[in-house]
This record gives structure tokens, C-alpha cells and sequence, in this order.
């Protein structure tokens, strides 16, 4: 495909994978189309408008809604591909969850790729999905006796009121795929992401990831940290990805992008080895029953907490790593990298104050 055949849109361009994308795509020569709710926020867009001058306007911002039917037609025409990040996250106990994550996850992708259907110049579209719609729970794997978990597994125990961000992801890729078979103007391929950690190209806090590498390095886990294991990816190695699946020739189906899985415990640990003489990093589990006290307030319920603290995770990142050829960076780059831009962005000012 010739990089400067036509743009490619890349939705969502505020969020924490797209950037990555995003710049990734212009530096190798690509147009880019992206889209935001609100393109007057500048606290959202200065990094984009910033790109766009950078690269002599090769960036176009658009707005759209994913609740907007054909919101992303002005954004989509002219374009050769869709690369779909744009979708609802809420880390704490949703109070609506069809509102708040089902509806925006599962219409917003349906209005996406429907447009698709109807931009005659549409080839290819790569849905970033999660390894949330291919599980819930760690005990699937063991209570199933299941080696490692691949791409063919679905997500079969989420529901409205328990793990509702699990269950829109899953019901979002399941529409994907269901408009997908309708039509035959373009492929899809699918990105299923682990845990995603690595350094943020914006001044923001609000992620999951960010949040607990925050806590470590500010001395906030005084009661110890919680044995939840997850499959850690890089976000520069979840874009490398998205490109790889935009410009190969086709890989068919879903890919499962994890590095390594490993414990908040073992992060906690990499970061104590490379911060801790600047500030005191409490490595020791945190014992089951007390997380069963705390772990609501974080928004873990009492039955995810039964089904997953202190089980490991495999998953099994072959595809990606052989039809992509992605090579994962290795875990204390990407924990390392994600803490030191915390610490330059100004946003763990514990360590700050201690190291001055």
C-alpha cells in the first residue's frame, strides 16, 4: 500500500493508544485523519493540534460522537483505512453500565464501521478490542485446566452486572465481526490487548496503568501490594501492532498482544529496584482477606477478588509475535519508561520532593 495514497483515520485521537499511534503513523510518511468529541477542548487537542503543525498539516482534526450515527463520514471520506481506539473506559464501579460503557462500545463501534461500509475507498479497518472480550477471570484458565488462553477463546462470564467493561468489550467485537461477514468492501483485523503500561505522550493520570505506578513511587500501598496478576503490553508495541495490521498483506482474526504476564507484586518489585533508594516501595503481598476489605473502593467486587487474587495468567501472544512480527519490549523497559514519564510530566511529586 502506498503510505501516501490516502489518509488514514485513527479514531479517538485524545486516548492513550491512539497517540502513540498516531505519531507513529506520521513519522513513517502517512496522512492521518483522527477524531475527538469536542476539537474546542484544548486540554485534549494541544497535543494534536502540536503534531499537526509538526507535520506541515499531514494531521486533520475532525469531530465526531460515537453515539452520532454517520458522526464519522466527514472523518472517513477519502480515507483507504480505519483504525477504531475510540471507546468508553470506566475504572470504578459504573452506576449505568449500558449507559456509560455497553451503549457508546457496542453502537459507537456499529456507527463506526457501518460508515465504512458506505466510503466506497474503505479497505481495511483494525478494531482495538481487548483481551477482555477473550476472558474474565484468571481461574477460567485454571479451573479449565487450560495451558494458555489463545485468540479463540470468548469472553463467556461477563455480564451487565458483573465485569460490565469486559462484557462491552465483548459484545463490541462480536458486532465488529457480525459487519464484518455483511459486506465485502473491507477486511478486519483485531487487536486484543493485555494490561497496556509504557509511557503516556499526555499529561494524564486518569488511566488504570498510571494510577497504580503513581501509588508505588508516592508510598500510597502502606498495607502491601495486590497479588493480581495480568498479561502486561507495552502501549508503543500495542501501535507497532495496529500499523503492522494495517499494512500487512492480511493476518486474519484477532490478536492477542501481551509481553509477559506478571503481578502487581513483580512491578512493585522493578520499580523498588530502580527507585527505591528515592522513596520506600513496599513489595510484600497484600494479604487476600484485607483486599477483600479495601478492594470495592478500588472497584473490585468480592466475587472478582475471589476469582483472581493471587492466580496467575497465561496467554499466548504467538500470532502476534509470528504474523506481526511484533518483538514485545521487555517488562522493566516498559515499567521503567512509564515511571520516569510520570516523574518528568511532574505527576508523582512525593519522589520529586525526596530526590531534590
Amino acid at each position: 500500500m502506498d503510505k501516501k495514497q490516502s489518509p488514514v483515520l485513527v479514531t479517538g485521537g485524545s486516548g492513550y493508544i491512539a497517540s502513540w499511534i498516531i505519531i507513529k503513523l506520521l513519522e513513517k510518511g502517512y496522512s492521518v485523519h483522527t477524531t475527538v468529541r469536542d476539537p474546542e477542548n484544548s486540554d485534549k487537542t494541544a497535543f494534536l493540534r502540536k503534531l499537526s503543525d509538526t507535520y506541515s498539516g499531514k494531521l486533520s482534526l475532525f469531530k465526531a460522537d460515537l453515539m452520532v450515527p454517520e458522526s464519522y463520514r466527514e472523518a472517513m471520506t477519502g480515507c483507504v483505512s480505519v483504525i477504531h481506539t475510540a471507546s468508553p473506559f470506566v475504572h470504578k464501579i459504573s452506576r449505568s453500565p449500558v449507559q456509560e460503557l455497553i451503549n457508546p462500545a457496542v453502537k459507537g463501534t456499529a456507527n463506526v464501521l457501518e460508515t465504512a461500509c458506505q466510503i466506497k475507498t474503505i479497505k481495511r479497518i483494525v478494531l482495538t478490542s481487548s483481551v477482555a472480550a477473550i476472558l474474565t477471570d484468571n481461574c477460567e484458565v485454571v479451573n479449565n485446566n487450560i495451558e494458555s488462553i489463545n485468540e479463540d477463546y470468548w469472553n463467556e462470564t461477563a455480564s451487565i452486572t458483573y465485569q460490565p467493561y469486559s462484557y462491552s468489550k465483548t459484545l463490541a467485537e462480536k458486532r465488529a465481526w457480525e459487519i464484518a461477514v455483511s459486506q465485502d468492501n473491507w477486511d478486519l483485523v483485531v487487536m486484543n490487548p493485555a494490561f497496556v503500561l509504557g509511557p503516556s505522550l499526555l499529561k494524564r493520570t486518569d488511566g488504570v496503568s498510571a494510577n497504580f505506578i503513581q501509588r508505588v513511587l508516592s508510598g500510597q500501598l502502606k498495607f502491601g501490594t495486590p497479588d493480581l496478576h495480568f498479561g502486561i503490553v507495552d502501549v508503543r508495541d500495542v501501535a507497532d501492532a495496529h500499523i503492522r495490521g494495517l499494512e500487512k498483506p492480511y493476518s486474519a482474526g484477532r490478536h492477542i498482544l501481551s509481553s509477559e504476564s506478571a503481578s502487581f507484586v513483580k512491578l512493585a518489585r522493578i520499580l523498588k529496584n530502580s527507585y527505591g533508594k528515592r522513596v520506600k516501595i513496599r513489595t510484600f503481598k497484600l494479604p487476600k482477606i484485607l483486599f477483600y476489605l479495601i478492594g470495592p473502593a478500588l472497584g473490585f467486587s468480592w466475587k472478582y477478588i475471589k476469582n483472581n487474587y493471587g492466580v496467575p495468567l497465561a496467554l499466548n501472544s504467538e500470532k502476534a509475535r509470528n504474523e506481526l512480527g511484533i518483538v514485545f519490549r521487555p517488562l522493566d523497559i516498559t515499567v521503567n519508561d512509564h515511571a520516569e514519564q510520570l516523574i518528568q510530566d511532574g505527576l508523582v511529586t512525593k519522589l520529586i520532593i525526596q530526590n531534590n
